[in-house]
């Protein structure tokens, strides 16, 4: 591993009982404030997914924007933006999925993803895998496949990576917090 987990793990904020009680919300946003943390996490990403097989990276709203865009950029790859309902300007495809917080529904522009084409789909953490499940079920009405789902953060007991992996997408996240972690 290109970095120290333990390290990176000390930068992610725990904020108890947000957005609502009960809820411990891991804030990457310290991470994103230490250059070398940032770099860590980025060339972690590279390193893997280097000469993997895909064609086009899909970030999620919002906080998938930013790691997705830098991989997109180091590896010169496009880069496919899932929104929240009502963000994207152009034709659009949705999907209504389950959060741990309710329902949502995601969107991708329609022309954004070809026959064929391979993704590579990356949010910030993998809780319950709605948004990730609803982004791959839109890679594949536009005919393309999900290569794997990324993220920094796991939180496993919430059964998001098994979901995922359950429904054939390979999953693979930085580092992995148990609910009541502080």
């Amino acid at each position: 591993m290109i970095f120290d987990e333990f390290s990176i793990k000390t930068l992610i904020r725990p904020v108890v009982d947000f957005p609502k009680p009960g809820v411990i919300f891991r804030d990457i946003t310290p991470l994103f404030q230490s250059p070398r943390a940032l770099r860590m996490v980025a060339d972690s990403f590279i390193h893997r997914y280097v000469e993997a097989d895909f064609s086009h990276i899909g970030a999620m709203d919002a906080r998938g924007f930013l790691i997705g865009s830098i991989i997109a950029y180091e590896l010169n790859k496009p880069l496919v933006l899932f929104r929240k309902q009502g963000k994207l300007p152009a034709d659009v495809i949705s999907e209504s999925y389950q959060t741990e917080y309710g329902e949502a529904k995601l969107e991708v522009h329609a022309d954004s993803l070809c026959e064929g084409d391979k993704v590579l789909i990356f949010d910030d953490l993998i809780a319950t895998g709605g948004t990730l499940l609803a982004a791959a079920q839109l890679v594949r009405r536009l005919g393309a496949s999900v290569v794997e789902a990324a993220a920094i953060i796991d939180l496993p007991e919430l059964g998001g990576s098994e979901k995922l992996q359950d429904s054939g997408i390979p999953t693979f996240a930085l580092t992995r917090f148990a609910l009541n972690d502080q």
